[in-house]
């Protein structure tokens, strides 16, 4: 993994304040607030002080259950890392989870990069680190026995999608079927990536959007049993973002733990868990591609 020195943590954060129109009032508290730190020990791992207790939101991509498996054990690492107290909140279904970081109910969260996009320009939140192994890949699937071999064939058929605004599994997938084929899809939005897959597996649907990481998450009995009809165009990873409300020595002290944790044996067999196979610094310009995307012709709601 690249090592980032505290100054360029520093700066990479302030890059994204400062291409958030928003808050450039915070980022000039911000820069008077970084020249008084003087000493870095904050960031070193701390007893756990009487301080706010962070809210944690992460995309329900796969059951609350497998979510809080995954998040639970990164959330006590960055308990010990940063000093700093959280809570994880948990959504049921992404309609939920976008609701409530629209309504800025969290202080820190995982979120693919139209949320991202849509959570900055709404709330102002900053990107942090994002994986920097992988992109993001819409994918639609289909039985592997299902004779269907071109997707001009969805047209006007049952597909499942998570959620309307699911960027990598919705949003791409259906566009591009617009834009390319002129395929038209009737979608069933079944609330979740794994419910999508277990739609296409029981025949509920003729297909499905997902993305290529949430499927290599599957069960084998559900995994063996799809195969990939499209792969959509590639994009920046999901970013794991901040509120600007939280102080920006905490926000680094977080940024700072996950690029940490993703340098050691034990922090990165958990993050690969979310996926994240290697953090980097995340800043809102990686996602420009993304606020570039025309989505008019769709259903978002």
């Amino acid at each position: 993994m690249q090592h980032y020195s505290k100054k360029q943590l520093k700066e990479g954060l302030l890059i994204s304040i400062f291409l958030n129109r928003s808050f450039l009032i915070m980022a000039v508290l911000v820069m008077v607030g970084l020249l008084l730190v003087s000493q870095w020990g904050w960031l070193q791992a701390a007893e756990s002080s009487k301080g706010p207790v962070y809210k944690i939101g992460v995309v329900p991509q796969f059951g609350q259950r497998k979510l809080f498996r995954i998040w639970v054990p990164i959330i006590k690492r960055l308990k010990k890392d940063t000093g700093l107290n959280f809570e994880l909140v948990g959504s049921h279904q992404i309609p939920d989870f976008e609701d409530k970081f629209m309504a800025g109910n969290f202080d820190f969260a995982y979120m693919n990069p139209y949320h991202a996009v849509n959570a900055n320009r709404t709330q102002g939140y900053i990107p942090l680190v994002r994986d920097g192994s992988r992109v993001l890949q819409g994918i639609i699937v289909v039985r592997k026995d299902n004779p269907i071999h071109s997707v001009k064939e969805l047209n006007s058929q049952s597909v499942a999608y998570p959620s309307a605004k699911a960027l990598g599994a919705s949003l791409l997938p259906r566009s591009e079927l617009v834009k390319k084929f002129n395929v038209t899809t009737t979608p069933v939005y079944a609330k979740t990536h794994t419910s999508v897959y277990l739609h296409v597996v029981q025949n509920l649907v003729v297909a499905g959007g997902g993305i290529k990481s949430t499927l290599e998450k599957q069960k084998p009995q559900i995994k063996n049993l799809l195969r990939v009809l499209y792969y959509t165009q590639t994009h920046k990873s999901h970013p794991i973002v901040a509120h600007p409300r939280v102080p920006i020595g905490d926000m680094l002290k977080v940024q700072y733990a996950f690029l940490k944790m993703s340098k050691t044996l034990s922090g990165a067999a958990l993050l690969k868990k979310i996926p994240m196979n290697k953090a980097i610094i995340a800043t809102m310009p990686d996602y420009d591609s993304v606020k570039n995307l025309n989505f008019k012709r769709l259903r978002t709601k």
